[in-house]
């Protein structure tokens, strides 16, 4: 007889952490509707609040579904976000364990680093850009916890933004003197170019993702701070990952990052 699924916001909390260990799961569909940004988010809340305190750090915040294409996919008309560990972190060159991850793809961004909070309710991109102390090439890795990335808005979502690891270039650079929307992106898979795309594709404007985001946390009460890393968002279309590939991306104006699967 098949067990009795928790469908209460504790009991899908749950059920993703357990997916960590290596076991994907079903879309939450009979907790979640494709569309319940709230509830989703509070699924993202009890296991941050777990997380945290398991002692794990917060460092910033990752957003996504910054294209419009994906937004239509998924049938929203904005962005979404999820929490950044500590310990999702690779070095610049370094290695992800293959064991570590389910599914994951990677995605190049501009990642940006505060030096002051950004507390204002209405921040917009000057606000932003006032708050930022650097801007760092990036890749994201990201993974599902839903069986084959079946996913709704809901269930990336409450799969904390279908975030794994990142990387950050070794590169810093200040915000004088770069063009953050023509930038183009070139990411590289075991030296095959397998994505383009351009600080535009990000919501129009790498800086436009980062005031959304810190529009929302203001209102959520938890708003960015000094020291946060804020990843903004893909530049261009994801592409899928496996033991053994080496992922090097570069986006004019802030050089390059990589990282290698391990076996």
């Amino acid at each position: 007889m098949a067990t009795e699924l928790d469908s209460s916001p504790e009991g899908m909390a749950e059920r993703l952490r357990t997916a960590y260990a290596g076991a994907a799961v079903a879309p939450l569909r009979d907790g979640l509707e494709p569309g319940d940004g709230a509830g989703a988010y509070r699924v993202q809340d009890i296991n941050t609040r777990f997380w945290t305190g398991q002692g794990r750090r917060i460092v910033g915040r990752k957003i996504g579904l910054t294209a419009k294409a994906v937004q239509a996919q998924l049938g929203v008309d904005q962005p979404d976000y999820g929490v950044l560990f500590g310990d999702m972190e690779i070095p610049d060159g370094g290695v992800l364990p293959a064991a570590s991850v389910l599914q994951p793809k990677a995605e190049a961004e501009v990642a940006l680093i505060l030096n002051a909070d950004i507390t204002a309710p209405d921040a917009g991109r000057a606000e932003v850009a006032a708050a930022t102390e650097c801007a760092v090439a990036a890749i994201e890795i990201v993974d599902s916890r839903i069986a084959d990335w079946k996913i709704s808005f809901a269930d990336t979502v409450a799969d904390n933004g279908s975030s794994a690891f990142f990387v950050l270039g070794s590169e810093r650079h200040g915000l004088e003197g770069l063009d953050l929307y023509t930038c183009g992106m070139a990411l590289e898979r075991n030296g095959e170019l397998v994505s383009l795309g351009a600080g535009a594709a990000c919501l129009g404007h790498p800086l436009e993702a980062a005031a959304w985001l810190a529009r929302v946390m203001v209102a959520n009460g938890t708003p960015l701070r000094a020291g946060d890393i804020v990843l903004t968002g893909a530049l261009g279309p994801m592409v899928a990952i496996a033991p053994g590939d080496r992922l090097t991306a570069a986006i004019g104006g802030l050089g390059s990052v990589s990282f290698s699967v391990g076996a």
